[in-house]
């Protein structure tokens, strides 16, 4: 009996799949993963280097993360007692519905919406309410507010990936409002977009709003994540629901340095903003291709029933990006994230090549 109950779960699990990562193509140039290239290497490594000569781990973190918090609180001008970390963003999602969702929790959401948060609500058998994007890839603020009363908590990755649409600060601040139940808005690529809400947690308490060092600092392997909430749930999250030690000394005190070179990262953000629009500028040119707005480092195109093909054809120049298909009416769509400036160049080269 208990044999046969331990082989249903693992079968269960099994049928759900999970969450698609890239696949891992060597030496290829990794347009696929909203990695930050434009933070240099050398960067990386004098933030790990210093890290290690701050570190001793032979011992636990204590004290690490309430230093790290310190560090978020200045660079987000949020009081340290409204801020809680994890590793990487995905962590906090993971607790956040585990914890608070159930097979009875509506959750209302875009369609599409970030990959990983659907398939955890797949794995918790959380009833998701989807709105669909429009043929231009925006949403209708008035549909979320319409279906609102149906749900329990929203959930908006802001930018949204894979489309990167984000809604106007007003808008959006219209959405909140009008929500009574739990609010998750996912900044993962907030630094790239118009507008952040970390400071309108002070005045909503049902307002959590989840961020990360992985697109803006270029700390993807590090796994540091963080989010801004009113004091009771933050204080709940970090002393119940969370590890006793979520990060490593190692991200602990990389993510400290990384703070304190903000201009660096600013620096990036800026090149990246400005490479995103030659990107779409470009793209635009070529009739083969209807390409979407973005407010993220990445940029959407639908290259149509050409698809595959172009997506062949860059793989074969050795150039990697997110091959997606359909999102709502568009079947060819595809996702380029935005790299350095040389390769930007390299892709919108192979681009025109393949086009003749």
């Amino acid at each position: 009996m208990k044999k046969n109950w331990f082989d249903s779960k693992v079968k269960e699990f099994s049928s759900i799949g999970g969450y698609q990562k890239p696949e891992l193509n060597e030496n290829s140039l990794k347009l696929d993963s909203n990695e930050n290239y434009v933070l240099s290497k050398q960067f990386q490594n004098d933030i790990v280097s210093g890290a290690r000569k701050n570190s001793d781990v032979r011992e636990y973190p204590l004290g690490g993360v309430e230093r790290l918090i310190q560090m978020i609180s200045k660079f987000v001008k949020v009081p340290s007692s409204m801020i809680g970390i994890g590793n990487g963003s995905d962590q906090i999602l993971d607790l956040i519905l585990s914890n608070f969702a159930s097979k009875q929790t509506k959750v209302l959401t875009s369609n599409p919406t970030f990959g990983f948060f659907e398939e955890r609500c797949k794995l918790y058998s959380i009833p998701l309410i989807r709105i669909p994007f429009s043929n231009e890839m925006k949403l209708d603020v008035e549909e979320f507010i319409k279906e609102s009363k149906n749900a329990d908590i929203l959930y908006l990755d802001s930018p949204n990936n894979p489309t990167g649409f984000q809604f106007s600060k007003i808008e959006i601040k219209k959405l909140i409002k009008s929500f009574e139940g739990m609010i998750i808005i996912d900044e993962a690529y907030g630094e790239f977009s118009d507008y952040s809400l970390s400071s309108l947690v002070k005045t909503q308490n049902n307002l959590i709003v989840v961020r990360t060092l992985s697109k803006s600092f270029g700390m993807a392997g590090l796994r540091l994540g963080y989010f801004v909430a009113n004091k009771k749930f933050t204080d709940a999250f970090l002393n119940v629901l969370q590890y006793p030690y979520p990060l490593s000394t190692i991200t602990i005190e990389s993510g400290i340095l990384a703070l304190e070179k903000v201009n660096l990262m600013e620096n990036a953000v800026k090149i990246i903003k400005t490479e995103r629009q030659r990107i779409i500028e470009t793209l635009q040119k070529f009739d083969a291709f209807e390409v979407f707005d973005s407010k993220a480092n990445f940029v959407l195109f639908d290259a149509h029933s050409s698809y595959k093909r172009v997506y062949s054809a860059l793989s074969e120049q050795g150039i990697s990006i997110r091959k997606l298909g359909k999102i709502g009416n568009h079947d060819g769509c595809l996702r380029v994230t935005i790299g350095t400036k040389e390769m930007n160049s390299k892709f919108l080269l192979a681009i025109r090549d393949y086009l003749g």
